[in-house]
């Protein structure tokens, strides 16, 4: 018996292959839900705290408060003001400190400068209190351009030629830098040639 090949139809496209309008909102709904849920999947930021230091932040992890404390300067009744502050970890405790220049509010003249340096204990509720004090008002200097950057204090320091130059215009000028080493700040890297104003 003679068999006769069976005549093949051509094919017809799959249908799952045509894109029909319910195909492209199903497409759209999963896209939609893929992108909102990798909106609350987020990696984690900061860097982690290392688990065998003691803790550095404590409850008290941002720098004293500058004006929650009582100065050593005696301004004879008159107020003091608080003309410059920078922040910055100096001892490299993991807890900044705040330096802040301090002087009299005289109304008038240029009165000189303290430059000190605020701690704040890890305690809640603790005060913020001076621990060091970096220029003092006898010195006569009027302090500018307060920075703390790499553990260094920095201050563009302005004073006087001589006893003749009047009060309110200082006419020299001097870069001095404090530094915590072996338990206490040393002035460093200070311009000892004093440039004129």
């Amino acid at each position: 018996m003679l068999h006769t090949p069976a005549t093949l139809a051509t094919p017809d496209p799959l249908a799952h292959t045509r894109a029909r309008p319910l195909h492209w909102l199903a497409t759209a709904t999963a896209m939609a839900a893929v992108i909102a849920a990798a909106g609350f999947v987020q990696p984690a930021t900061g860097t982690p705290a290392a688990t065998d230091e003691p803790s550095a932040k404590g409850p008290q992890a941002t720098a004293p408060d500058p004006a929650a404390v009582a100065y050593p300067l005696d301004c004879k009744g008159a107020p003091q003001a608080v003309t410059a502050t920078a922040q910055g970890d100096l001892d490299g405790d993991g807890r900044p400190e705040t330096v802040a220049a301090v002087r009299c509010d005289a109304g008038s003249g240029t009165p000189p400068h303290a430059i000190y340096v605020l701690t704040q204990d890890r305690a809640e509720g603790a005060r913020p209190r001076v621990v060091a004090t970096l220029l003092d008002t006898p010195q006569r200097r009027t302090a500018t351009e307060l920075t703390v950057r790499d553990r260094t204090v920095t201050a563009s320091l302005l004073g006087y030629s001589g006893p003749e130059v009047p009060r309110c215009c200082p006419d020299k000028k001097q870069l001095a830098k404090w530094r915590w080493a072996d338990g206490k700040f040393r002035q460093e890297l200070t311009d000892s040639a004093a440039r004129s104003v």
